[in-house]
């Protein structure tokens, strides 16, 4: 079958003289024959939608880091994480950090250092842009901060809309002790997920012996990466940020496999 779905002439049947004369004049006129606008426009259309296709196909796909710290103990697992997206080709981790509520004079009471200026503040109505979203943030008696519930507060329009539902999502903490709620904090997190419908991706065991290392403390859990604060001196070691860089990477794969599902 040719171009156009035209079928090949049979050879065993030769046309007449009349029968070719005829056909050869059809012919030479069809070829002269100015092209119509219309098939030329539709020509043209048609290449734009084929290469609209393509780059839809080899588009990057963008997990959002959406994060809150205090102290920065977050912040350096966030910073630790995006490595870990961007180590997976076809995939790109953007930071954002959602809006602080606490009044200026309390933090300055609290000695909080001033946030990152290089990381941009999220609206939740920009969640919908997300291909998958990693949510970070320090725990207060075994729940995430008012400062993330806040966000999640502000997504009701998502919400009604079920714009979210389907997107992979997953946590990251901080704790200031082992008793502190690594765990819990996830738990309780995971029903703001379950009500715009996203899908709540644990990293298990994946990170092998990591996962199992009781040389020293460690932050983390089936759940997520994670780290403790101690009294806010303590900063994460090599294996929080491993965790977190493998979570990274685990999550990347996750999208990377159900955007081509």
């Amino acid at each position: 079958m040719g171009k156009g779905g035209g079928c090949v002439p049979s050879k065993k049947r030769q046309p007449s003289s009349a029968e070719g004369s005829a056909t050869a004049t059809a012919t030479t006129a069809t070829n002269n024959a100015p092209i119509e606008a219309d098939e030329e426009t539709h020509e043209t259309a048609s290449v734009a939608v084929n290469s609209t296709n393509a780059q839809s196909v080899t588009a990057t796909l963008k997990i959002f880091i959406v994060y809150y710290s205090m102290y920065g103990h977050v912040e350096k697992l966030a910073k630790r994480m995006k490595k870990g997206v961007d180590g997976v080709e076809g995939v790109e981790a953007v930071l954002y950090r959602v809006p602080e509520t606490l009044p200026a004079d309390v933090l300055d009471h609290m000695k909080v250092p001033s946030k990152n200026p290089e990381v941009p503040e999220i609206k939740a109505a920009e969640l919908a842009q997300a291909d998958g979203v990693l949510f970070g943030f320090p725990t207060r008696f075994g729940c995430m901060a008012a400062q993330m519930k806040a966000f999640f507060d502000s997504s009701g329009q998502l919400w009604k809309e079920q714009t979210l539902a389907g997107k992979p999502a997953g946590f990251f903490v901080s704790t200031g002790t082992q008793g502190g709620g690594q765990e819990a904090t996830a738990w309780t997190a995971i029903t703001q997920l379950a009500h715009h419908g996203m899908l709540f991706v644990p990293i298990g065991y994946t990170f092998g012996a990591g996962m199992f290392k009781m040389d020293s403390i460690r932050g983390g859990s089936p759940y997520g990466a994670g780290v403790y604060a101690g009294d806010g001196t303590r900063e994460p070691t090599e294996t929080e940020l491993g965790l977190a860089e493998h979570q990274g990477k685990y999550m990347a794969g996750v999208v990377k496999r159900l955007c081509q599902a």
